[in-house]
C-alpha cells in the first residue's frame, strides 16, 4: 500500500538526517512527489514494517554511530574558519606591534641624528671661532704651507670668474655655496670672517 511521507517524518522513523533522504531522492533509491507544492516520500507498508522491524534490531543492538560525511565535512569548515579568524587576529596584532615598534626605532634615529647634527655645528662653530681669532699673518702663513693663498678668492671674484652675472643667480649661487660650506665642504674656507672659495676646484655640482 502506498503512502506518503514528509521527508522529515521519514529521516525520523529511519534515524536518518533529512540531508541523507534528499541525497537518497536525487539518486533515486527513493521515489518522491510534489503534492500542492510540497515534497513527499512514497513509502509502502511493507517497506515500513521492515524498516521498523530493521529499526528495533539495530535498538538491541545498536551499530557504532559513525559521523555523517556531511557532518564531518561542516566540521571541518568550522574548523578551517575559527583557524582563519585565529590567523588574522594574530597576523593583525603582529602587523600593530611592528608599527608600533618601527615608530619607536624612527624616534630613536631622529634623536640621535638631531644630537649628531647639533654637535658638529657645535665644534665647526668653535672651530671657526678659534680660527677667526688668530692673527691674519698666522693665518696666512698657516694657508702658504698648505697652497698658495691667491687661489682663494671672495664671492664676487668667484662670481666674474664662473660668468655669473644675474643678481638672482648670484643669490641662489651664494646660498649653495654657505650651506656647502657648512656641510663641510673642503673647496670652501672663511678667512677674516669672509667666505673663501678656491677657485682651482670645480663647482659644477653647485651651479648646476
Amino acid at each position: 500500500m502506498e503512502k506518503l511521507m514528509k521527508p522529515v517524518e521519514y529521516a525520523k522513523e529511519l534515524g536518518i538526517s533529512r540531508q541523507a533522504v534528499y541525497a537518497k531522492i536525487k539518486r533515486g533509491i527513493l521515489t518522491a512527489k510534489n503534492v500542492d507544492g510540497k515534497l513527499y516520500i512514497v513509502a509502502d507498508t511493507n517497506e515500513n514494517k521492515e524498516t521498523q522491524k530493521s529499526k528495533k534490531e539495530s535498538t538491541v543492538n545498536p551499530p557504532l554511530k559513525t559521523a555523517s560525511p556531511s557532518t564531518n565535512e561542516s566540521k571541518d569548515y568550522l574548523a578551517l574558519l575559527q583557524a582563519k579568524d585565529e590567523t588574522i587576529s594574530v597576523l593583525k596584532g603582529t602587523v600593530k606591534d611592528l608599527k608600533q615598534s618601527n615608530k619607536q626605532i624612527s624616534k630613536t634615529l631622529r634623536g640621535e641624528i638631531d644630537l649628531l647634527k647639533e654637535a658638529f655645528h657645535e665644534m665647526r662653530t668653535l672651530y671657526t671661532h678659534q680660527l677667526e681669532q688668530k692673527r691674519p699673518s698666522e693665518m696666512i702663513d698657516v694657508y702658504t704651507e698648505e697652497e698658495d693663498i691667491s687661489s682663494w678668492v671672495g664671492l664676487k671674484k668667484f662670481m666674474k670668474h664662473e660668468n655669473i652675472t644675474k643678481e638672482k643667480q648670484k643669490n641662489k649661487v651664494t646660498k649653495r655655496l654657505k650651506k656647502a660650506y657648512k656641510d663641510g665642504d673642503i673647496r670652501l674656507m672663511k678667512i677674516e670672517g669672509k667666505l673663501k672659495i678656491n677657485i682651482e676646484e670645480d663647482y659644477k655640482d653647485l651651479l648646476k
